[in-house]
Formats: C-alpha cells, sequence, structure tokens
C-alpha cells in the first residue's frame, strides 16, 4: 500500500486553498474545538456531495486521511494527487485487497492522526441519511480512539451528484457532534456484533441531529446486501474486517 496518509502537501495544500475558497463560498463551522489537538481520533460525516471530504480537509485544524475509492488510481487527474492529500484508496471488492487499505487506516491512528470515514459507504443521491455501516467502530474499537459525528449541509446544493462543476458563492455549514467512545461499549460486554452496531446507531442519530436530514433505516448504494451479520461470524476476523471497511469507507 503505498498511501501513508496525510503529509505536508495536504498542510501546504491547506494554507494555499483555504483562503481561497473561503472567497468562493461563505463556510459556518461549529463544535470544531471539540476535536483534540493531538492524538487519534475517527471523523465521520454524513456524505451528499464530492465536495464534503475536500471542504471538512480544508477546515479542520489537523491533516486527515480519508479512504477513497481504487477507482481514483486509474485516472490521471487524480491518481498522484489524491494520495497526496491522504486519500487511502481501497478495493471494494473485499478479500486481501481492502485488507491492505484496513492495515493503513490502522496505522494512520496508531501514529495518533485523525482518520475521516463516511458511515453510509456511498454518497447519498437523494439527500436522505442512510443507515450506517460498522466500518468506524470496528476502528475506533481496535485503536481505542473516539468517533466524532460530523453533519456537513450545504455542498450538495454547491455540487449535486453528477455534476461536473461547483456553484459559487453559496453556503456550506460543517458541525462537529459530540465524541463516541468505544470504552462505553466495552464496558457493557456482550456480543461484539451487537456493539459495533449500537456504536453505528448511536453516531448516525447523531449526524442526523446535526444536519436535520431524514433518516433510512436502510442500506445505501449498491452494495447493501454485503453488511456483515451473525452468519458471516464464520469468516475470520481480519476478512470480515476487510469486507465490512470496503463498503463503510470508499464513496460511489
Amino acid at each position: 500500500m503505498k498511501a501513508q496518509g496525510a503529509g505536508k502537501a495536504q498542510t501546504r495544500f491547506r494554507r494555499v486553498v483555504r483562503p481561497v475558497a473561503k472567497q468562493l463560498w461563505h463556510f459556518n463551522l461549529e463544535g470544531f474545538e471539540r476535536l483534540p489537538a493531538e492524538g487519534p481520533a475517527i471523523l465521520a460525516p454524513n456524505h451528499i456531495s464530492f465536495l464534503d471530504s475536500a471542504f471538512l480537509m480544508l477546515h479542520v485544524p489537523r491533516n486527515i486521511s480519508f479512504v477513497g475509492k481504487a477507482e481514483y488510481m486509474d485516472s490521471w487527474k487524480t491518481k498522484f494527487l489524491f494520495p497526496m492529500m491522504g486519500m487511502i484508496p481501497i478495493d471494494r471488492s473485499g478479500g486481501e485487497k481492502s485488507q491492505a487499505a484496513l492495515d493503513t487506516a490502522e496505522r494512520v491512528l496508531r501514529r495518533g492522526e485523525l482518520f475521516g470515514i463516511f458511515p453510509e459507504g456511498t454518497r447519498s443521491r437523494d439527500g436522505y441519511l442512510y443507515k450506517g455501516r460498522t466500518g468506524a467502530a470496528r476502528l475506533a474499537v481496535k485503536v481505542g480512539c473516539p468517533i466524532f459525528p460530523v453533519g456537513v449541509i450545504g455542498t450538495r446544493e454547491i455540487q449535486p451528484p453528477d455534476a461536473k462543476m461547483p456553484k459559487l458563492r453559496k453556503e456550506c455549514t460543517i458541525r462537529i457532534g459530540r465524541p463516541i467512545t468505544p470504552e462505553r461499549y466495552l464496558r457493557r460486554g456482550g456480543a461484539e456484533h451487537l456493539m459495533l452496531r449500537q456504536m453505528t446507531d448511536e453516531l448516525m442519530f447523531e449526524i442526523r441531529e446535526l444536519t436535520g436530514q431524514e433518516y433510512r433505516n436502510v442500506y445505501a448504494g449498491k452494495t447493501a446486501e454485503t453488511e456483515p451479520t451473525i452468519a458471516a461470524k464464520v469468516a475470520t476476523v481480519s476478512d470480515a474486517d476487510a469486507r465490512e471497511l470496503a463498503v463503510a469507507s470508499a464513496g460511489d
């Protein structure tokens, strides 16, 4: 896996592009003081536009790595730029290929850095908030770090799905919610798959409170059927984690 998380390129990019972005759009930022000044943390936003990760990256006070679909590596426009910006490419077919992305995400967190993941697994094309996948909870439990729910509002109006170019002079709000810590769930005990589901459901409830989106208790995208169930426990832990992250992280 070549991508090792965000580095100096993202820092320079943020320093140069943030002032320009503030001239093109109006940003309302709320709750950013909740983010830790150091140490690992997972940021979990809703996903309504291609711009969600870019706008969040521009405004967080620290570098952040995001998982992105491996197809971005097939285009000359993005194959070098996106990894430089901290994108971790993931093959959504599962198995060893997506396990490599999981390993990289874990290394990013264990280095004490920020990691971003879209719990819906793909962009919402109709603006609804969909059921979350448990990839963020799996990583939080494994590393022992908090998950911060993030509510993004307005990016769909700036650049809707399938739009080639963003619209200017519009408003975007980004809200950072209260952290969800794995320790509270670990103390309860019980089956792991139920604990991860409960953490994820709390995460989606908090995102809904931040965005005001209508919630649909079904999985978004074409890979909805790949959410692990009790029957999937016969698989090895690493394979289950890899398949889960494959559908929990990569945007469409």
